[in-house]
């Protein structure tokens, strides 16, 4: 692969959005990219014209027909091959870099730590769906729940987000596990805005002084 491929990760609220805005205002004027380089922003899930449907189907089903959590995590995995074949792959093959807005860390913190889903069968579909794709750098914006409530008190929320602290308390719990076992790179999204955004582009900078 020849772009770069980033990734955001944290439970709701935590400033994922704020800061891939940031950043994709700043990237394309940094020098960094190399020239003819494009950057694509995109989300899981709803990165493709598939993805979107599934999306509205995973957060926003009809009537009483929540998917199930076995249901939830294959159509997950489905958006996640989706999203992978058709846009980031082709993308990164080109040179472009890629954001994306959660990748499959957030698959593993919130079917398997928060549905407490089979770890090894969440990793064994990642491998399947990603076509064993790691990201360049995942950025972990760390927040604690009482914070995320906090900040979401007067949003409606998805189905996810409406579960409730405890199952939020397992993901944050979750997302700890997985960003010391995969070495993401652990932002407080209690600091400002202007500091976590700094302190982001330092880490890229660094990344590609080392690559």
């Amino acid at each position: 692969m020849k772009g770069l491929f980033l990734v955001f990760e944290g439970i709701d609220g935590c400033g994922k959005t704020t800061q891939i805005n940031h950043l994709s205002n700043w990237l394309p004027n940094s020098g960094l990219m190399p020239s003819g380089s494009k950057l694509l922003i995109t989300r899981e899930p709803g990165g493709t014209s598939l993805g979107t449907s599934l999306r509205h189907l995973l957060l926003h089903p009809p009537g009483d027909q929540s998917p199930e959590p076995l249901t939830e995590l294959l159509l997950y995995a489905a958006d996640r091959a989706q999203h992978v074949s058709q846009l980031i792959i082709p993308s990164l093959k080109k040179g472009d870099w890629v954001i994306s807005d959660r990748f499959s860390g957030s698959t593993l913190a919130y079917q398997g730590y928060g549905r407490k889903l089979n770890i090894k069968m969440i990793k064994q579909l990642e491998l399947i769906a990603t076509q064993e794709l790691v990201p360049d750098i995942t950025f972990w914006l760390d927040i604690s729940v009482k914070e995320s409530l906090g900040r979401r008190k007067l949003e409606s929320n998805d189905r996810i987000e409406a579960e409730g602290s405890q199952f939020l308390s397992r993901v944050s719990s979750g997302f700890s596990e997985i960003a010391k076992d995969r070495k993401w790179i652990r932002l407080s999204a209690d600091n400002s805005c202007n500091l976590v955004h700094k302190e982001i582009t330092r880490k890229i900078k660094e990344f590609l002084l080392n690559t």
